[in-house]
């Protein structure tokens, strides 16, 4: 498909960027709002090449494209610029209706996330560096050491700079401004001062004597608050001058208030959490390590985890060291051993080497692999993987296991931890690894061994489920208690005429939705009422919740999975509100389809009475080779 080809034709056919007020997309359509919904040529934009089809939902003109939904709507907006924001502020829209707590864990990991390649392989050199004085290869007096250690702390020094980048594209201030307001802390006329130990004052409020050297807290606040400032002055001041007074403006009156009030606040914050972590360490030591050791992995899948990344990287950068980033080690390694037993104790060839490969991943310090695609999936390993972590979490408290840089939790990332108690630290993260391993065999786990794969006998993998109706073919579970109905009946003209493949609908009785496969998630849409999935014998599916939800932004929708990540029958996948969706008079019919129906050659229902969820209920014939 020639996108922007596509893109200007569906411009020219909806009666000219003119007609056209904003559009979005949901995971299959363009959605435009146009001033005049009958300038449309929908006979002409239908027969267009990579058009679907074409639907009027009340007021909103829909052009259904399919899975390319995102590059059209990209080449249109290159074509008519006036789009560009249109589909932020839905995006926005939808952002402010979401938990609190869910935006401040996206808020950290937006600004942290897009840092961690930069620390952690300067984190990683520090690492090194501290070795080689370990082992006597390099005193600190040489040279070439001391350039090194500049490349390797340069990062951690000037942090207060790298998070103002960050933060400013996260809480949409200039990231330059942003930058240019922690260049403040480092000016040498200002750290002069600050060292001088002489009071300081500015138009006669007390400014107090603080390094903002390696500090986190202090500028990710002033960002905050920039941000908000700066686009004050940004609606008030007119465009012919804004470019000059609005940033004046924004720096004259956040850089005084940083000085004055919220850098030495955040200063005080940071070291009551270092403080307060330190206190934890000492006196709870083995508990601490057991209590957290085993439920870092539990934090992961909610995202929780996050919160702990700045209070990490401040510690490391205040006071050298960080206590906590050795039980994140632990934890990974625990990932490991308990795929690494999964491997052991498998007799289906397929998981064997899922679980092989998925625990070398956790050992490198990416354990989300192992976690959903083996560990959770059977259940008892992630237990074992739990008991694992909090056995190496407790010896590593008790000795003292620190981190002296921030890098990925795996082996690449183990010079982090080289420094006083390293020996210890290894052992700690064996521990875990074999003790997860070790209970993983014990333990055991039900699946269905390797069947052989005939015309008359496909192999379907079970992965632990509960007895289904046998059936030929790859079975499809149903993702939520209700009655079937037939996709015809549905109201929705896009579906009921199966443009984008057959499927079936159901009226649910509960606001969960499960996983039907185990696979893949391929994307959920960003107000999270529709979701894509891609099982592991390759039915792609498509799973769209009530009619027209799109409309309502994400309120009442909470995802529980994320783009790629690996699900089996059963797994929660979004919650919703259907109570609301009812009082609404929201159609809540959630949709089930086979995208990729032309590669089977029968989709027909097992049951056709009300099903539960993870019942069986429709059958995927395969086309003959």
């Amino acid at each position: 498909m020639d996108y922007q080809h596509t893109a200007r034709r569906i411009v020219a056919l909806l009666g000219g960027e003119s007609n056209i007020n904003s559009v979005f997309h949901c995971i299959t359509r363009l959605r435009f709002s146009l001033k005049d919904n009958s300038k449309p040529d929908r006979e002409a934009l239908a027969q267009l090449d990579g058009v679907m089809g074409v639907n009027l939902s009340g007021d909103q003109f829909q052009v259904i494209i399919g899975n390319k939904v995102t590059q059209v709507l990209k080449a249109i907006q290159d074509h008519v610029p006036h789009l560009v924001n249109s589909e932020k502020g839905d995006e926005q829209a939808a952002e402010k209706r979401r938990n609190p707590i869910s935006r401040m864990f996206e808020v950290i990991s937006g600004i942290f996330s897009p840092i961690i390649p930069a620390i952690a392989g300067a984190g990683i050199l520090k690492g090194v560096l501290s070795l080689f004085v370990t082992f006597g290869w390099v005193t600190t007096s040489n040279q070439t050491y001391q350039i090194m250690t500049a490349i390797s702390d340069g990062v951690f020094y000037f942090m207060p700079m790298v998070l103002a980048f960050s933060a400013g594209l996260k809480f949409g201030a200039n990231p330059y401004l942003s930058v240019a307001l922690a260049a403040v802390l480092f000016h040498p006329t200002l750290t002069t001062l600050l060292r001088a130990g002489d009071p300081i004052a500015f138009a006669g409020l007390t400014v107090s004597p603080v390094s903002y050297a390696n500090s986190v807290i202090p500028i990710l606040f002033s960002i905050w608050l920039l941000s908000y400032v700066e686009r004050f002055f940004n609606r008030l001041i007119p465009a012919a001058i804004q470019m000059m007074f609005s940033p004046l403006l924004s720096l004259m009156i956040v850089a005084p208030v940083m000085l004055i009030f919220i850098g030495p606040a955040g200063i005080f914050i940071g070291n009551a959490l270092s403080g307060g972590i330190i206190w934890l360490v000492e006196n709870m030591g083995p508990l601490a390590g057991i209590v957290v050791g085993g439920s870092l992995s539990l934090m992961i899948i909610t995202g929780m985890h996050y919160v702990l990344v700045p209070i990490m990287i401040n510690n490391i950068t205040r006071l050298g060291f960080d206590p906590i980033k050795p039980l994140m080690f632990v934890a990974n390694f625990g990932q490991a051993g308990a795929a690494f037993g999964v491997f052991l104790r498998s007799r289906n060839q397929k998981t064997r080497t899922l679980a092989l490969s998925t625990s070398f991943s956790a050992l490198m310090g990416v354990s989300e692999p192992a976690m959903y695609g083996i560990n959770i999936r059977f259940k008892k390993p992630f237990a074992a993987a739990l008991i694992g972590g909090a056995a190496g979490g407790c010896l590593a408290m008790t000795m003292g296991v620190k981190a002296y840089a921030y890098a990925l939790s795996g082996l690449s990332g183990l010079p982090a931890l080289a420094g006083q108690g390293f020996g210890w630290a290894l052992a700690s993260i064996g521990l875990a690894f074999v003790v997860a391993a070790l209970v993983t065999v014990v333990l055991g786990f039900e699946e269905q061994p390797d069947v052989a794969a005939t015309p008359d006998s496909p192999a379907v993998q079970s992965h632990d489920l509960p007895p289904v109706k046998a059936a030929l073919g790859e079975q499809l579970f149903a993702p939520a208690q209700g009655t079937l109905i037939p996709l015809g009946e549905v109201s929705d003209p896009v579906f009921a005429d199966e443009v984008f493949g057959k499927g079936i609908a159901i009226v649910p009785v509960n606001g969960e939705l499960v996983s039907p496969v185990n696979g893949r998630v391929g994307s959920v849409f960003a107000t999270n009422h529709a979701i894509t999935l891609e099982s592991d014998s390759g039915a792609e599916v498509l799973i769209h919740i009530g009619i027209d939800t799109v409309k309502l932004q994400g309120k009442g929708f909470t995802r529980h999975v994320e783009d790629g990540q690996l699900v089996t029958v059963g797994q929660p996948l979004i919650s919703f509100d259907l109570a609301a969706l009812r009082a609404d008079n929201i159609d809540p019919s959630i949709i089930i389809i086979v995208t990729n129906t032309d590669s089977y050659d029968d989709i027909s229902l097992i049951s056709d009475s009300d099903v539960g969820s993870r019942d069986a209920f429709l059958k995927l014939t395969a086309t003959a080779a």
